[in-house]
């Protein structure tokens, strides 16, 4: 039961705009805009009005285990009536800004999207020029299922890049922490410097470098 109504709490939303004529309704949410190494990942994602039994326990993707949530992301593809994934580079970061980059990428996670959305739900924030209507939900990855969907298209989607970066930058113990800056991570860039999938706009990235160009470790 207590999956039931978590269920249909993530539905409210949906629900609501479908009933009121304003669907179909997108979730978008973003992985890796903290990580200071890779792309940050934007999805969108629309998943069908009525529950579905392959999606039960849906949830914000950092509430849930890595394996929960490889689990979850095919099923999400396979029932999900339209969905879109964009990754932004680190060296369009680094020219951008980190704003800047997550807004256009859930721009083009929109227009991706294969159905074109009466409406779009933002994980927290607006998105200017977003080619639908739009309602920012604050803490939307646990508060709306097509948000929460979206949340784990783009932190897997993330995640299987990273690890696959992680044979072609060894060193760098990118397959823990998938790009984000742990002190293990800054210590690697201290000892071997940086790759060109480091965002070198990033303080702690730039420091670590001008360590290693110095020869300082710590």
């Amino acid at each position: 039961m207590a999956r039931v109504r978590r269920l249909k709490q993530l539905r409210t939303y949906e629900v609501a705009l479908d009933n009121a004529g304003l669907g179909p309704v997108a979730g978008v949410d973003e992985a890796g805009r903290g990580a200071c190494f890779g792309p940050i990942t934007i999805a969108a994602c629309v998943l069908p009005t009525s529950p579905v039994k392959e999606l039960e326990g849906l949830t914000d993707s950092k509430r849930l285990t890595a394996r929960r949530r490889e689990l979850l992301f095919d099923p999400i593809r396979e029932c999900s009536l339209a969905y879109g994934i964009v990754h932004i580079s680190a060296k369009e970061i680094d020219h951008r800004g980190i704003q800047a980059a997550n807004l256009d990428g859930a721009r083009r996670a929109v227009a991706q999207l294969e159905i074109q959305p009466g409406y779009v739900l933002m994980d927290g924030f607006r998105v200017p020029g977003m080619p639908a209507a739009q309602l920012p939900v604050i803490g939307g990855d646990a508060a709306a299922r097509c948000i929460a969907a979206a949340s784990i298209l783009a932190k897997v989607s993330r995640d299987r890049l990273i690890t696959q970066m992680a044979q072609q930058y060894p060193g760098y113990g990118l397959e823990g922490h998938k790009g984000y800056g742990t002190k293990a991570h800054m210590d690697a860039v201290r000892r071997h410097g940086a790759t060109p999938e480091h965002r070198y706009s990033y303080a702690n990235v730039k420091q670590a470098i001008e360590c290693y160009e110095k020869g300082v470790l710590a």
